[in-house]
């Protein structure tokens, strides 16, 4: 059974850094893109950024340009979000999830496997 692992959420004032990890089966690692996701309470969840199969391929969020940075370890078969200037607005619960395909999309449907999800808090 395909499983992904997240780690590395936890409290932080705003300006502050946190890496998440997710860890996964390697079955899926090796065939798919990777992509995180994030939802606050009462609102949808939203796509924050994304990592082809090959790692040359990223994608962004407007809204965390510049301040995140998606990563692979193919060895490892972990996936990381190092996040900087971190903002209360970027409080929610981080999801870690498996492409359907080798290439970066931005829509949730185009990802077929989920983590639990890892919980960020950013105070001001």
């Amino acid at each position: 059974q395909v499983q992904l692992v997240e780690s590395g959420g936890g409290l932080v004032q705003a300006g502050g850094s946190l890496r998440l990890s997710c860890t996964t089966s390697g079955r899926t690692f090796s065939s798919n893109s990777m992509g995180w996701f994030r939802q606050a309470p009462g609102k949808e969840r939203e796509f924050v950024a994304g990592i082809s199969l090959s790692g040359d391929g990223t994608s962004y969020a407007d809204s965390v340009k510049g301040r995140f940075t998606i990563s692979r370890d193919n060895a490892k078969t972990t996936v990381y979000l190092q996040m900087g200037s971190l903002k209360p607005e970027d409080t929610a619960v981080y999801y870690c999830a498996a492409g359907r395909s080798p290439m970066v999309f931005k829509f949730a449907a185009r990802y077929d496997t989920w983590g639990q999800g890892t919980q960020v808090t950013v105070s001001s």
